[in-house]
Parts: C-alpha cells; structure tokens; sequence
C-alpha cells in the first residue's frame, strides 16, 4: 500500500520535474523473478528504475540507512534491504535469492557504484544473483542528467537470453554474464 502511494506520487513528481518518459515496460515479464540491471549514475536512480514498473521492485541499500530512525524503517516497507559496504555478504546474496525465487522483481546496478563513464565495468553480483535465481534480466539505461525540467529517458530492454550460460560451468560464466548486461546496458543508453 505505502508502496503504490509513493510510486503514484513519483510518477507525477518525475513527471513534472524530469519530464520522465518510459519504453519498453512491455519487455519486463508480469510475473515470475525478474533482475532489472541498470546503469547508475545517480542517488535518484533507485526510484527512477522502479517508478514506472508496475510491480514492487526490491533494492540493496547501504546498511547505514537502515541506521536512521524511521528512515530506515521507511526504505524497508518500500523494499530495501542491507548490504555492507565492501562488498556483498552471503546474507545479502542469500536475501537477493530468495526474493527472486518468491517471484519478485529486484533492480541491480552491475557497476556497484555511481558512475560517469560510458565504459565503466560491471561487478559480477548481478550475474550470480540472476543465474542463481533462474529470473529473467532485463537490461536498463537511464539517459539523461536529472537537471530540473529537462527531459529525463529510461529504457527497458529485451531479456537477455541465459541459455547458453546456465549450462556453461567454466570459471568465467560469471563475468560473460557481467560482459553481455554492460554491453546491453551501453548499448541502449548510447541510442538515447
């Protein structure tokens, strides 16, 4: 319930202020798990993935935020859970699992951290939560600067096919996994 009252509000809010547009919502399954993998270069860019999707997407969040009274109880109710910084504790991978096999929609940021470059690397959690799971990945660009009144564009793409990789049981599946959603991802936002 808080969840679909805050979305509907930043629909209007992006709306108004980033002059949001959407495609490729139809790409993202109505049912089963799915990871949707982003590019990230914004504090903003958890609500940008999710405001538009008509389903609940789950976060990894700082474990810090969950250290600030109410805030942290507020993040949790919209579907935010701890991770430690330094990197991503088998709690957190177990947590990220489990929610996907329940059929949920998790948004991932391959590259960990906010970045500036077009070719930044992606980490391999993304790859290994989704192969784990068997969810759906859907790559995502977010284009545009979050300046006020400027039009702001994100894209869902085509599922990524993971046949070929769920089979594969060579040491490297995880960062051809990585390699394939980075390129995807690139790919969408240089189009624009």
């Amino acid at each position: 319930m808080i969840y679909n009252i805050c979305r509907g509000l930043l629909r209007i809010i992006y709306a108004i202020l980033f002059r949001f547009e959407a495609s490729g919502l139809e790409n993202i399954p109505a049912t089963g798990p799915v990871v949707l993998c982003s590019n990230h270069i914004s504090l903003l860019d958890p609500p940008t993935v999710g405001t538009k999707v008509n389903r609940k997407v789950y976060y990894m969040a700082k474990a810090e935020l969950f250290d600030i009274p109410l805030f942290g109880s507020f993040i949790r109710t919209l579907g935010a859970f701890p991770v430690k910084r330094g990197g991503v504790s088998k709690d957190t991978i177990r947590t990220a699992i489990n929610l996907l096999k329940e059929g949920n929609v998790m948004g991932i940021f391959p590259e960990g951290t906010r970045k500036a470059g077009e070719d930044s690397a992606g980490k391999k959690g993304a790859a290994m939560i989704a192969l784990r799971s068997g969810a759906t990945v859907i790559p995502v660009a977010i284009i545009g600067n979050y300046r006020l009144f400027r039009k702001m564009r994100i894209k869902y793409g085509k599922p990524i096919d993971m046949t070929a990789f769920i089979q594969n049981s060579s040491s490297d599946v995880l960062e051809q996994v990585t390699e394939v959603i980075m390129t995807n991802i690139r790919a969408m936002a240089k189009q624009g």
